[in-house]
């Protein structure tokens, strides 16, 4: 239960972030969620709830740029931690994570695992190696709790247990093995080491064959090792993993070499679902809608295998594709609720107090407008941008009930910021 004070805080960040950028919470999403409720229903039920308790899944998420992609993978992730799922969300780029280059994701995967937080408020704690001291620290207190030597026990749970599970890579179980140990016997130097060469570091240690490691992670074994990574997190005792990947990069026009590798990595992705190497895993792949039409129509394997005539629903839960684009409430309407719900939140922030049906015709006459003068789906970021600013100048000058022109002014106002910010920006996230 949040205190005031925490619920204040939780607020103003998330003001904040709709309000500089237009860009979604890292946290608190659940206050402010509009619209996709009927795709988060059918994951809860039908995934986290039945099938991922013993196989694994592969969704992919269309969106245009600025049409909820992003705000949804996060939706995902909070619903995950509900079921204590590990997540990792790791935005893909050319520059920084390209998908076909598996060591660059094999990193990033590895260094966004993260637990859910204790804390909304505290700083995430990132990391498979801060995973394994999770379950480390959670397994002494239970020992303790019982009334047994923690040390002998945990000692015993590795090395009967966690050392002699299955998994890919020898390595790999070996490494989270032994930083499980050095983390009970408080062994720094062993820590250290075994922490880098798990988060991908390039890194050569008489430790690491003292350990029992004795290949380094590259591109030629990457999404090996990140199996093996989905594996050990099993065998932590861990209900299971969900990856979220997020296409940022605009440009979608790459080489039709790293197209192939991409189409490639994708096709055993989906095939290796529902099989031992990914054991209870749901892996989502967030992008616009053209890579449908211009990328995976030249790798006819992954077109069977993605192509489906129906998107996710309660009547189709075993679907591929997740359509951003179909969502409960029409545009008007959403864009409505969310600015009722922001109302809300204002308060709470700031902590004020409005008319709530002076605000209630606000919002629906900027939403209104919005839909009017935004034929692209990024008009929520225009809305939210333009609706937490007219909040800003109600509080400074007092309420005011707003006309049609005036709710078209703002629009506009609201337009010009945004293109002139994505003029000069190569990605951005999305509302």
């Amino acid at each position: 239960m949040l205190t005031n004070e925490e619920n204040k805080l939780i607020a103003a960040h998330i003001i904040q972030r709709l309000g500089e950028g237009g860009q979604p919470p890292e946290f608190g999403l659940s206050r402010i969620n509009v619209g996709n409720e009927s795709y988060l229903n059918v994951l809860e039920h039908e995934y986290f709830q039945s099938l991922l308790k013993q196989g694994s899944s592969f969704k992919l998420v269309q969106g245009y740029f600025g049409g909820g992609k992003t705000h949804f993978l996060h939706c995902v992730r909070e619903l995950a931690w509900k079921y204590g799922f590990v997540t990792s969300l790791v935005e893909l780029s050319p520059a920084e994570c390209p998908y076909d280059d598996a060591l660059k994701v094999y990193q990033n995967v590895a260094n966004h695992l993260m637990l859910q937080p204790k804390s909304i408020l505290d700083p995430p704690e990132l990391g498979i190696c801060n995973v394994v001291r999770h379950i480390v620290a959670r397994r002494v207190e239970e020992a303790q709790a019982a009334g047994q030597d923690a040390q002998a026990e945990v000692t015993r749970w590795v090395m009967t247990k966690l050392s002699r599970v299955w998994c890919e890579s020898h390595s790999c179980r070996q490494a989270v093995a032994q930083l499980a140990l050095a983390c009970l016997q408080n062994n720094y130097q062993t820590e250290q080491i075994l922490e880098a060469w798990l988060l991908g570091e390039n890194i050569v240690s008489p430790v690491l064959k003292d350990c029992g490691i004795y290949e380094q992670i590259s591109r030629s074994n990457g999404f090996t090792m990140m199996r093996s990574l989905l594996q050990m997190i099993v065998a932590l005792g861990l209900p299971g993993t969900v990856l979220l990947f997020d296409e940022v990069d605009r440009n979608l026009s790459v080489s039709s070499r790293r197209s192939h590798i991409i189409g490639d990595n994708l096709r055993q992705v989906v095939d290796l679902c529902g099989r031992h190497q990914l054991p209870h895993t749901l892996f989502m792949y967030a992008v616009p809608p053209e890579f449908m039409r211009t990328v995976v129509p030249d790798y006819p394997a992954l077109y069977q295998r993605l192509k489906s005539p129906v998107a996710l629903s309660v009547r189709s839960p075993q679907a591929v594709l997740i359509d951003l684009e179909k969502l409960d409430l029409p545009p008007e309407a959403l864009l409505t609720t969310l600015g009722v719900r922001l109302v809300e939140v204002f308060e709470d922030a700031r902590e004020v107090a409005f008319t709530r049906s002076i605000q209630v015709r606000n919002a629906e006459l900027l939403a209104s407008a919005c839909a009017d003068a935004c034929f692209e789906v990024n008009h929520r970021r225009l809305f939210v941008k333009s609706w937490v600013d007219f909040l800003y100048q109600q509080l400074a000058d007092g309420e005011v009930e707003l006309t049609e022109e005036m709710a078209k002014s703002l629009i506009w106002s609201g337009q010009q910021t945004i293109s002139d910010s994505e003029t000069n920006e190569e990605t951005f996230d999305d509302f």
